[in-house]
């Protein structure tokens, strides 16, 4: 159990999949609605694989029972609930456009539903949401430029940013130069998943992207160059540890280097990612990095702090959040 200390901190979530929040009991629901039949057991082994490539096909299965708006509207909702109970305040939530429209759905449906669900959520937890639209880089640029397209045209509502989620490998980062240029130009944030399945140079082509934060970022420790350029720029890095360890990117959990990544000055966050997938919480990461890596609870108050900072919000919600860590910290 996270201590009493985690429990109460102020902080928010910067690396966390919409569709990877959805628990195997939400999961059944879903299932029945559009009238499936299928039990518990046969949703939780769905969240059993091998290797990064099996979560992915999960994933994809997973998005198959994600049909209609309402069904993205409880989801949404469901997951701001659960971002209550860990105190997260604030949260910028992927969802995942470029699958939608790979399966033909009504996107514009499915986002009045993702928007009505987080109305709610406001209302009744408090919760501030912001969304980020993510393309499946091994579907290609095309595909990719029409995600963004729609980013641009719902950034009034709530669309913060962009990134690419997926396969590193079969979708470097230099593909996607000018549809990542058009966001920019369009005011929209920029992130990018890196380093997370492949090496350093992935890490190196988000940064070329001009990705404002990398998601996972694993193996910049593998590049004394880059980890520099991490460090002096302060380029915000998603770390996602028990993500890292269920997709098999990270062999065993001492061989992380989150540790190393903060005594070293890199700005770090830590988030779940795929929290119902993965069996974790926030919360259980924050324990994770005190119980594994030694990190204090001032330590931990840091990494709250760079949630906010490294958060996309405007400047004058940034500074209110971080009233309330400092209000927080001063109760202590």
């Amino acid at each position: 159990m996270p201590s009493s200390f985690i429990q109460a901190l102020p902080k928010a979530e910067l690396h966390l999949h919409m569709e990877g929040s959805v628990t195997p009991a939400t999961l059944v629901e879903l299932r029945q609605r559009h009238g499936k039949a299928g039990t518990l057991a046969e949703a939780q082994a769905l969240y059993q694989y091998k290797d990064f490539l099996g979560f992915l096909m999960a994933f994809k299965t997973l998005t198959e029972d994600l049909q209609t708006p309402e069904d993205y509207e409880i989801v949404t909702y469901r997951l701001m609930e659960q971002l209550k109970a860990q105190n997260i305040l604030h949260a910028e939530v992927y969802v995942s456009a470029g699958v939608c429209l790979w399966r033909k759905q009504d996107f514009d449906a499915i986002f009045e539903g993702l928007e009505s669900g987080r109305v709610r959520g406001e209302r009744d937890f408090g919760v501030s949401l912001l969304w980020i639209f993510d393309a499946v880089r091994q579907f290609g640029a095309e595909p990719a430029r029409k995600v963004f397209e729609l980013a641009v045209k719902y950034r009034d509502r709530n669309v913060v940013g962009i990134g690419i989620g997926g396969d590193e490998k079969k979708g470097p980062a230099e593909l996607f130069r000018e549809q990542y240029a058009y966001a920019a130009e369009h005011g929209l944030r920029l992130t990018a998943h890196a380093g997370e399945s492949d090496g350093p140079e992935s890490i190196w082509g988000a940064l070329n992207l001009a990705a404002e934060r990398i998601g996972h970022g694993l193996t910049a420790i593998e590049d004394r160059e880059l980890m520099e350029e991490l460090s002096t720029r302060q380029i915000p890095i998603e770390i996602c540890l028990t993500s890292n360890l269920r997709t098999g990117c990270c062999a065993k959990l001492q061989d992380h280097p989150v540790r190393r990544y903060f005594d070293q000055g890199l700005m770090i966050t830590l988030n779940s990612d795929d929290p119902a997938m993965f069996g974790s919480t926030l919360n259980q990461e924050y324990e994770l990095a005190q119980k594994e890596f030694g990190f204090t609870d001032e330590h931990l108050r840091e990494l709250a702090r760079n949630s906010f900072e490294a958060s996309f919000l405007p400047a004058e919600k940034k500074i209110a959040f971080l009233d309330l860590l400092d209000a927080a910290a001063a109760r202590k």
